[in-house]
């Protein structure tokens, strides 16, 4: 099932979307990649999602990526005395504590002693998502007095950030650790790391998952804005979360921020997801609001290799609908003129090694001459990873004869991804892409492709050989000889 466009969908599932025919319809509609949030649902929930992607995978003969995002260490106050909370007022004091008694007008529980040991006077805290926000007057090892600055409603167990300090907190929880283990051993092929702060929160998932997931790292701490680079580094790739990055920044700081990471991430052909209500209208509606629209379009144009449905497609009324809808969006933007133009002005990143070389002569010749398709032989990913990176204008066919690199290559901007036997010799390598292109409808036997590839294979980053083939059947039936 080949994309008409390069831009891949991520589609969250849940209760709206929870069984096989629902997310099959949600594939065919356009989504690449299937996220398993494991904020929500049992583990037994998760397996039965698992296994029906992976029923509709074989079903269909075709790679379906599966994400699995880890919840992360929720920080939350505690109960009241009265279940339906209490109106802070602008300018009133409210105490936070240690204290288990249920809360009332004037304090409340916040049972995370990490956060007293970090806070200082001044320092701001956000409560239900940022609609009330506080700040520290004086605090000790088990308290905080703090002035309400923008009041509002606070109840049972809302949700606390601390934008202005590094809280010494694990990326992972104890849940994310059992989960981790689970989804691994499930077979995944990545890991959302929520609430990353530093890249010692992606080394320690690393070592736990052992090389049977990528670490994908979501970016929505200002802590994580400012260590983005050493973040990246020790990520495969990156979410951009705009929601908490909304509450614990001022709002309009997040597009800014928004463009300089997926460009960083380009320029390190990493793969990077924009994410949270980018639909989000849709949950009730079977129409998105226009400037929900230019949201998508705008992370098309930025170039990030995907974008991504949380609750339209987990619990929406209409999640077919709304995988539809960006899709459509991303064909539209993606046959746009201008859309090239700004592709093309905005490719960078450092080349200086033979691989940078191959991809980018790759690139070059496909886009000067009549070239269908670049083909890219990769068993670990990095040739295509850093053909997508060109961002060019003809299809990117990748071939690798590891299904674990097949489905992770499913996030990756542009890339096709087809499973095919192990080769040898870089001639068996070029049949085989002459066989692929043919058979995936890239190109016809009278057309030209360009196949790229590290010799000796099976060695990550070698790609060092490039080729224009004919697709001619005789090129196929001379190597059936041998």
């Amino acid at each position: 099932m080949k994309r008409n466009r390069n831009v891949k969908i991520v589609a969250t599932l849940g209760p709206a979307s929870n069984d096989y025919e629902m997310i099959r319809a949600l594939h065919e509609a356009g989504a690449d990649v299937f996220r398993l949030n494991m904020s929500h649902g049992d583990h037994s929930e998760i397996a039965a999602r698992h296994a029906a992607i992976r029923q509709i995978e074989t079903d269909l003969g075709q790679p379906i990526a599966i994400l699995a995002d880890l919840q992360g260490p929720k920080l939350r106050c505690g109960v009241f005395d009265n279940d339906d909370g209490y109106d802070l007022e602008n300018g009133a004091a409210f105490r936070f504590d240690l204290d288990e008694t249920p809360g009332d007008a004037t304090r409340v529980q916040l049972p995370h002693t990490e956060i007293f040991a970090a806070l200082e006077p001044g320092a701001t805290l956000l409560v239900n998502d940022g609609k009330i926000r506080v700040k520290v007057l004086e605090c000790g090892a088990d308290f905080a007095n703090c002035e309400v600055l923008a009041g509002g409603r606070i109840s049972n167990r809302k949700g606390v950030n601390v934008p202005d300090v590094v809280l010494p907190l694990a990326a992972l929880s104890d849940k994310d650790r059992k989960d981790l283990e689970f989804v691994c051993e499930l077979g995944v092929d990545w890991l959302a790391l929520s609430f990353v702060q530093r890249p010692e929160d992606v080394a320690e998932a690393r070592d736990l998952a052992k090389g049977r997931a990528a670490i994908l790292s979501k970016i929505e701490k200002p802590a994580a804005v400012q260590n983005f680079d050493a973040i990246l580094e020790a990520s495969d790739g990156i979410m951009v979360a705009r929601g908490d990055l909304g509450v614990e920044l001022p709002v309009q700081n997040v597009p800014p921020i928004q463009k300089r990471l997926v460009r960083k991430c380009r320029n390190a052909a990493k793969p990077v997801i924009v994410a949270t209500q980018m639909l989000e209208s849709m949950i009730e509606s079977p129409m998105p609001t226009r400037a929900e629209v230019s949201d998508v379009a705008a992370a098309i144009y930025e170039g990030a290799d995907a974008v991504m449905l949380s609750a339209e497609s987990a619990a929406g009324d209409y999640p077919i609908e709304a995988v539809t809808t960006m899709s459509n969006v991303a064909m539209e933007v993606e046959s746009d003129p201008t859309y090239r133009a700004v592709i093309e002005a905005s490719r960078g990143g450092d080349k200086d090694t033979v691989a940078d070389a191959i991809v980018s002569a790759a690139r070059e010749i496909a886009e000067t001459t009549n070239i269908k398709a670049i083909c890219c032989f990769s068993e670990s990913g990095t040739t295509a990873s850093l053909t997508a990176r060109e961002r060019p204008s003809v299809p990117i066919l990748a071939l690798t004869s590891r299904q674990a690199t097949a489905r992770r290559m499913c996030l990756t901007w542009g890339c096709h991804c087809v499973k095919v036997g192990a080769v040898g010799r870089f001639k068996e390598a070029v049949v085989s892409a002459v066989r692929a292109a043919i058979a995936e409808q890239m190109a016809d036997q009278q057309d030209l492709i360009v196949v790229t590839a590290g010799v000796p294979f099976g060695q990550a980053g070698s790609t060092n050989i490039l080729r224009i083939a004919p697709c001619d059947e005789r090129l196929i039936y001379a190597s059936e000889l041998e």
